[in-house]
């Protein structure tokens, strides 16, 4: 699992990359109310904005890690978003990107980097 400064996770699983945000993010947050998901074959780049959550605190974009194809959307989120505050690194991922530059996930910070900067 690799993080970004902006507190999203991405794993890569053989050819895709599923994200989602930080269980550090997660807490900033507070209770999660809604999310806006990006669309399936949507093409962003690494920095793009990709989706949106809102919580009971505030509202806050979400980027891309890496660049890629959406590839699935976690849609449980939006019957349940609370899934996010629940398991923000397991079951409340955000979507899935198949890399168009795999490459990019090297430049991505390692857990001790994250919780370093975290810290």
């Amino acid at each position: 699992m690799k993080y970004t400064e902006s507190h999203e996770w991405v794993d890569l699983e053989k050819d895709i990359a599923v994200v989602g945000i930080t269980e550090f993010a997660q807490k900033e947050l507070g209770e999660v109310v809604f999310i806006e998901l990006p669309k399936i074959g949507e093409k962003l780049k690494a920095g793009d904005e990709a989706a949106i959550l809102e919580s009971t605190k505030a509202a806050v974009d979400i980027y891309a890690p890496i660049s890629g194809e959406i590839v699935e959307v976690n849609s449980s989120l939006k019957q349940d978003p609370s899934l996010i505050n629940r398991a923000p690194q397991k079951e409340g991922w955000l979507f899935k990107v198949r890399p168009t530059h795999p490459h990019e996930i090297q430049d991505l910070l390692d857990e001790k980097a994250y919780l370093d900067m975290i810290g």
